[in-house]
């Protein structure tokens, strides 16, 4: 084979190279290039090595689980990736952009959650995306929505979108009205690769989540999830991933039987950005098991559910109705 065949060969190759480089921390962390590659990357560990894995510090040595018990992992607001770039202020529980944690890098198939607020006349310019399914809660303000499929909307409290991105789309988010907005932006990776793009939204009442679990997204294949753009009940995601949501008041307590090996419980930012010690609405969780964690606004926790369908306990133990969300992860 001619030399320059071979080079043009390895040229080629480099981002493997990379690739696996990164995969294995032999990249100094001081290198810039390091957490570039890591980002664009945790779609080839989750492609490589499927589902089971969690994150790279998660594993039955480091979380001690029997075979009933449930267990938790804290993940505190302060501790999550955070940036105030003026226009958009946002945290980051996975790793995201220029944020890279080898300990906090996707949970089955959840692979981001951002709790963003996005100042008026800004927002994210349109730019592309292909097979993540990407939905948006919306917490407070209006949200514009515009893509390529000819798709555009504003989206206030209680929506939800989800785009499968598939084969390819591209969108843009803008903040719309003269009031900030604040909204969750998650992102799962789909059982199936090379989907066809789909957008979807939802309605979900104050009044509907008021002390009880609404289920706002499901597997597609699940029983009742409808295809449909526009429709009743969840919205339809390509993974094993099922996302409640509740406006839990101060006194009151829910259950909700987990059928996934893990979970993910997040409790909303609602009483204004605060890139502190966590404060305001605050829930006590248990489960199964002498476990217990107490979780205030933009605090959230790993859960490991031990027995399949043991119940999560969630209790309202302080004196404001807290937002809560709780991903059902297989």
């Amino acid at each position: 084979m001619q030399l320059k065949s071979v080079v043009l060969i390895h040229i080629a190759l480099l981002p493997i190279y990379l690739a696996l480089a990164s995969y294995f921390n032999l990249i100094p962390e001081s290198y810039n290039l390091a957490s570039l590659i890591r980002l664009a990357n945790s779609n080839l560990r989750q492609r490589v090595f499927g589902s089971t894995v969690l994150s790279t510090n998660f594993s039955t040595t480091s979380v001690n689980t029997t075979m009933n018990s449930m267990k938790f992992v804290a993940r505190p607001s302060d501790e999550r990736g955070h940036a105030d770039h003026g226009w958009l202020k946002t945290f980051h529980t996975f790793s995201f952009a220029m944020y890279q944690d080898a300990n906090h890098d996707h949970f089955g198939h959840l692979r981001v959650i951002n709790e963003d607020r996005v100042a008026p006349r800004t927002g994210f310019g349109t730019h592309s995306h292909r097979e993540f399914e990407i939905f948006s809660y919306l917490v407070k303000g209006e949200l514009e929505h515009k893509d390529s499929m000819g798709n555009t909307e504003i989206l206030r409290r209680g929506d939800l979108q989800m785009t499968s991105a598939g084969t390819g789309i591209s969108h843009s988010e803008k903040c719309h009205g003269p009031k900030e907005v604040h909204f969750l932006q998650i992102w799962s990776l789909p059982k199936t690769p090379r989907l066809q793009p789909k957008y979807y939204t939802r309605h979900f009442s104050d009044e509907e989540k008021k002390d009880q679990w609404v289920k706002i997204v499901a597997p597609a294949w699940e029983e009742g999830v409808k295809n449909d753009r526009e429709a009743e009940g969840p919205a339809p995601v390509h993974s094993d991933l099922t996302l409640y949501a509740t406006l839990l008041s101060d006194g009151m307590t829910l259950e909700r039987s987990l059928q996934g090996k893990k979970g993910y419980i997040h409790v909303v930012q609602t009483s204004g950005y605060n890139p502190r010690s966590s404060e305001g609405a605050t829930v006590r969780i248990s489960g199964p098991g002498y476990d217990q964690l107490e979780l205030k606004e933009g605090d959230g926790a790993y859960i490991f559910v031990g027995q399949k369908g043991n119940a999560l306990k969630v209790e309202n133990v302080g004196d404001k109705t807290a937002e809560v969300l709780v991903f059902d992860l297989d």
